[in-house]
């Protein structure tokens, strides 16, 4: 049985590595840990996502000595078209492989941007839209924005599932250029 550590034990990350990993491996064992990013409470770049997310799968890997570590990282960047939310997500594993994808890149109202480089959370910011509390264990931003057609464990069970790609076809990724 294949033991696979999530590093976060947010209600929303943890429902998009449960089915994302379902649908390939159901017999695994899947168990969340708490795991620091090492980076900023809202990272605030594609590259600070990743690195957050990297070093979240590796925590979870290292700490439950796992067969694999999957972290997951919320992240906004600032584009030419405006400020944009995204997903990352990183697997690594025993040997040192790690992989990295994201699940899309939602563009935010300039309402909210603005209130973000101002340097609130968008966590928060989106509670208040909402009305709810703690939002970014559910629908999220994703959620909010999309009216539900996308909500935040969907957004992530696709990035999940990007970043599994190299473990699911080895024998491509580990193949020389032709």
């Amino acid at each position: 049985m294949r033991a696979i550590a999530i590093g976060s034990t947010n209600v929303a990350k943890v429902r998009a590595v449960t089915e994302a990993v379902a649908q390939v491996w159901p017999d695994a064992r899947l168990v969340p840990v708490s795991t620091p990013s090492g980076v900023s409470e809202m990272p605030s770049s594609d590259d600070e996502g990743i690195r957050g997310a990297v070093k979240r799968a590796h925590g979870a890997r290292d700490y439950l000595d796992a067969d694999l570590g999957i972290g997951l990282e919320g992240a906004v960047d600032e584009t030419s078209w405006g400020m944009v939310v995204t997903n990352w997500v990183a697997v690594v594993d025993r040997s040192g492989r790690a992989s990295v994808a994201c699940g899309g890149r939602l563009p935010l109202p300039e309402c909210i941007a603005a209130e973000i480089r101002a340097g609130a959370e968008l966590g928060p910011v989106i509670d208040r839209y909402t009305g709810q509390a703690g939002t970014k264990q559910h629908a999220g931003a994703a959620g909010y924005l999309t009216r539900g057609i996308v909500p935040r464990h969907m957004a992530f069970h696709v990035a999940v599932a990007f970043a599994l790609a190299p473990y699911l076809h080895p024998e491509l990724y580990d193949a020389a250029p032709q």
